[in-house]
């Protein structure tokens, strides 16, 4: 109910600014006395351990890349009782993004339209909080790290990028995702064509093991695949022994809004995520899981505006489960709601 009345004023607002305003007010609110105590004890559920690639999270609601990309908030946020938390994507070297409106809601549908294109301090300025993080803090909650190309970068050298990006990134995390599915830098998509992708992660495994960082490697597909490039992608990771798949980023598809049509092409360019995607979400984890009879961990992405949603992940063939669109329509409450149900299971 608190929530839902902070929702109407927050949605007055321009929705890139609402969600900076409201990060800001949680982090000064969590410098008050026992301020973090109190807000761990209303939100933080029971754990609920999951073991996935050596890692225990201890509940297998995550929030997915993209909320905190520059990992400013990962104090405040892994006080709202998250299993896990993927900050990102960063890319190696600094970028503004795209033009500003870049962010939009879509309410009759729970949904969001983003183009942000990547904006971020840079893999090593985010890097560095990651690790002052770990140090300072004794939570549990496992730190993804997204991993991206600038959008100077041509697609040729795209996989130095991403060398960069790891090398960086690993350290100070507990996983790294490969992100080639977002439609908003020009030509990323591009990359999940197999040889190319080949080339990226087969160069990040083997830096995994020289390196001797051991951390699990994720790719994030898109759920705009066609059949033929969905099924190289997963030829693929069965070959060089991928860590595990997220399912899935935004879509470029419009289909299933109850949005005026108007109103959706005014907006423009973008991906779209929250309640839409739900459908195609779940046949994509289950058409993948049936695929790889299970060989590949799946981590359920999309369209998850209720507890019901993630439970719906998990029976389709998912491990963990991430959010995003829904904590920004439902609030702190979804997390509890489906660690809730996820013990009831």
């Amino acid at each position: 109910m608190l929530y839902s009345l902070l929702r109407k004023f927050l949605f007055l607002l321009d929705a890139e600014k609402a969600h900076y305003f409201t990060m800001d007010v949680l982090k000064v609110i969590c410098k008050l006395p026992f301020a973090k105590q109190i807000i761990r004890k209303i939100f933080c559920p029971p754990d609920s351990p999951v073991t996935l690639c050596g890692l225990q999270f201890k509940n297998p609601v995550g929030l997915a890349a993209g909320f905190d990309k520059n990992a400013k908030y990962l104090d405040e946020l892994s006080l709202l009782g998250f299993g896990f938390i993927e900050i990102g994507t960063v890319t190696p070297l600094p970028q503004s993004g795209n033009l500003k409106p870049r962010l939009f809601r879509l309410p009759k549908d729970q949904a969001l339209i983003n183009r942000m294109g990547f904006n971020n301090d840079g893999v090593e300025k985010v890097a560095d909080r990651v690790k002052i993080f770990k140090e300072k803090n004794r939570s549990k909650t496992i730190i993804g790290g997204n991993i991206g190309k600038n959008k100077i970068t041509p697609n040729e050298n795209a996989w130095k990028d991403y060398e960069t990006c790891f090398l960086k990134i690993a350290p100070a995390t507990d996983y790294v995702v490969v992100n080639v599915s977002s439609p908003n830098t020009p030509g990323l998509r591009d990359l999940q064509q197999k040889e190319e992708l080949k080339k990226i992660l087969a160069h990040l495994i083997f830096l995994n093991k020289e390196k001797k960082y051991f951390k699990p490697i994720f790719l994030k597909i898109a759920p705009d695949l066609n059949q033929n490039d969905l099924d190289d992608i997963l030829n693929l990771a069965i070959e060089i022994k991928l860590d595990g798949l997220i399912i899935n980023n935004t879509t470029i598809s419009r289909e299933h809004c109850k949005t005026k049509r108007e109103k959706i092409d005014k907006i423009g360019a973008g991906g779209l995520s929250g309640k839409p995607l739900l459908d195609r979400s779940n046949d994509l984890i289950k058409y993948v899981s049936d695929k790889t009879n299970q060989k590949i961990p799946i981590i359920g992405s999309g369209g998850i505006i209720t507890a019901g949603d993630a439970i719906k992940k998990i029976n389709q063939g998912s491990v963990l489960i991430q959010i995003f669109t829904g904590f920004i329509y439902q609030g702190p409450s979804l997390i509890s709601k489906i660690n809730k149900k996820f013990r009831e299971m």
